[in-house]
């Protein structure tokens, strides 16, 4: 009989080969679920709500030959470390795997199975890791399955509509329908929004034969164009109102100005303007 081994489960081929390439090959093994092994179906709902809510998983076919190796490499190991990423994706991947794994075979022990997760990719951290292995930690897993069942509900029962009113084919789900609910109550916003005229004063000042433009911002100590902010949602919008809103006004006020303009000082700066 072959001596046993340690199988080392993570998601990444990638990082299979890395972690592979400093373990002894002849006391590890370390391969990939490459993603996730099983997952709602595709044809259908695969979410019953009643008292208590029901998910039908099914195993995904394209993890076949992936599932079959894992399976294979089980009964050559004593022991089985889950090395999925440790987000609640990844805590999700391993009790999915632990799942497959021993379903198929009634003999395996639960506790043949660890739970281990590291921060970096080196010989030390996997190590300390499996001194430190522990249980699958099922609230992570309730999070993922919560998350993955409200897309379904919401996108299942949403997407129809987009097919109806917009295009077939495209899809929506928790994130695209609050995004969509803002962008509604942001339309909403500027419909409402009045738009009120105003006036700049600008004026082509020469010096020799060089002309450069310049344009009014204080009059009788006031600034002449007055930044206002509305605020909308947890932001703000920000627009421009001159102290002249009439006509009338900008014309008495260009009557009462002498014909000569004198230039005070002038101030070069670097400036960076980026389009809205």
């Amino acid at each position: 009989m072959a001596d046993m081994i340690k199988l080392l489960v993570v998601e990444s081929p990638t990082k299979a080969k890395t972690i592979g390439r400093f373990l002894n090959s002849a006391e590890y093994k370390v391969m990939a679920t490459v993603g996730h092994l099983r997952d709602l179906p595709k044809s259908k709902m695969g979410v019953e709500i009643t008292e208590k809510v029901k998910v039908d998983y099914v195993i995904d076919e394209n993890k076949a030959k992936t599932i079959g190796e894992l399976k294979k490499a089980i009964k050559q190991a004593d022991s089985v470390y889950l090395a999925t990423d440790m987000d609640r994706e990844g805590e999700a991947i391993a009790w999915h795997t632990r799942w497959i794994l021993k379903d198929s075979n009634k003999k395996i022990s639960t506790r043949k199975f660890k739970r281990i997760v590291f921060h970096e990719i080196t010989k030390e951290a996997v190590e300390v890791a499996m001194g430190k292995a522990g249980r699958i930690d099922m609230d992570l897993v309730a999070a993922q399955q919560g998350r993955r069942v409200l897309d379904r509900l919401v996108g299942y029962s949403l997407s129809p509509v987009l097919w109806k009113k917009v295009r077939r084919g495209l899809s929506a789900g928790r994130v695209q329908s609050v995004a969509v609910r803002l962008i509604c109550e942001r339309e909403k916003e500027i419909e409402k929004f009045k738009k009120e005229k105003f006036f700049k004063v600008l004026a082509d000042l020469k010096k020799g034969k060089e002309v450069f433009g310049a344009e009014l911002v204080r009059v009788d100590g006031k600034t002449f164009i007055q930044s206002k902010k509305m605020d909308l949602f947890d932001g703000s919008y920000s627009y421009s109102k001159s102290i002249f809103d009439k006509k009338a006004v900008v014309d008495k006020f260009l009557a009462r100005l002498d014909k000569e303009f004198v230039v005070e000082k002038t101030t070069a700066r670097a400036s960076k303007r980026t389009p809205p």
